[in-house]
């Protein structure tokens, strides 16, 4: 059986009116959620939706107002220090002293953690993030991407089990990307587990195990990928024919047919309403040759459209 790295039960916070003492702001509302060890999970949510309040409770940042919350064995109220100590935490701003170099950046935290043998440490966490040639340049000389991988390297100096990185790619370009997520892999491969916030929902699609979404502090929905995009019912067909004949009667219930001046018909349904060879047979009815078929599958976007359209 997996083990969890993260529990989180009925965790809630208010920001009060500062000078009235009552309740201004429900930031998040009961949220009841784990996460496995070893496992990549996204925490999804638009601007505004709780993620940054959720994350700063783990990082200590933020009191809770009620709730449990578990990391790694730790309870949070018992045991901050632990709990504190079993998470590397990725900013979204890159913050770090111009004239430091890896090494010495690296350095510096893993004294802060007091971690005697920190050369060794220092060493072995750049290569992990392919900098290891870089080790002795000024961080402005950095790249954007490398820049990035050197927050990774702080935040993994005191080789925490869980790793959290609070939108990632923001701003980076596709190759960094790409670059960046070859090493969170690589993290996770050796056991990390991975806790990530991501504005691209196509990345959280490709990488995450299982995803949660949070919307007006509310939890609206945990699941694998996989599950999550089955939710969406609505199907979308393409297909190329070599006329277009008869519009009037290419009909069928619960489906909507959408015809440009390329041959293109495009068919929007709904799952389960009728078997996709009732198209197919509706066509060649109507006398239209098909030339071509392409379906556009749903993807995580659609999911959090409608998940959090309200």
């Amino acid at each position: 059986m997996m083990k969890i790295a993260l529990s989180v039960e009925n965790l809630s916070k208010i920001y009060l009116d500062s000078e009235k003492k009552t309740p201004k702001i429900n930031a998040l509302r009961n949220i009841t959620l784990d996460v496995k060890q070893g496992e990549i999970f996204g925490l999804l949510g638009p601007n505004g939706a709780g993620k940054t309040t959720f994350l700063s409770i783990l990082a200590g940042t933020v009191i809770k107002s009620s709730g449990k919350v578990n990391v790694w064995g730790f309870d949070l109220d018992k045991n901050p220090r632990q709990v504190r100590a079993s998470i590397g935490i990725v900013p979204q701003e890159v913050n770090l002293d111009a004239f430091f170099s890896p090494k010495k950046l690296l350095d510096l935290q893993a004294g802060l953690y007091g971690i005697k043998n920190k050369e060794k440490i220092t060493e072995t966490i750049l290569k992990l993030v392919s900098l290891d040639k870089e080790a002795n340049s000024y961080s402005r000389n950095l790249s954007g991407g490398m820049k990035r991988r050197l927050l990774i390297a702080k935040a993994m100096v005191h080789q925490p089990p869980i790793l959290i990185l609070d939108e990632p790619t923001a701003g980076v370009d596709v190759e960094l990307r790409k670059n960046l997520w070859e090493n969170v892999k690589k993290l996770n491969e050796i056991g990390v587990t991975i806790i990530l916030t991501t504005h691209y929902l196509f990345e959280a699609q490709e990488m995450c195990n299982r995803i949660a979404i949070i919307n007006k502090g509310n939890l609206v929905a945990l699941d694998t990928t996989q599950k999550l995009l089955e939710r969406i019912q609505t199907k979308k067909i393409t297909f190329k024919v070599d006329k277009i004949k008869n519009k009037n009667n290419i009909k069928l219930h619960g489906a909507k047919f959408l015809f440009d001046s390329q041959n293109l018909v495009t068919v929007v349904y709904d799952k389960g309403l009728f078997k996709f060879n009732e198209l197919i047979f509706l066509f060649q009815k109507n006398d239209m040759k098909i030339l071509d078929i392409s379906s556009d599958d749903a993807d995580l976007e659609d999911v959090f459209v409608q998940l959090t359209k309200n």
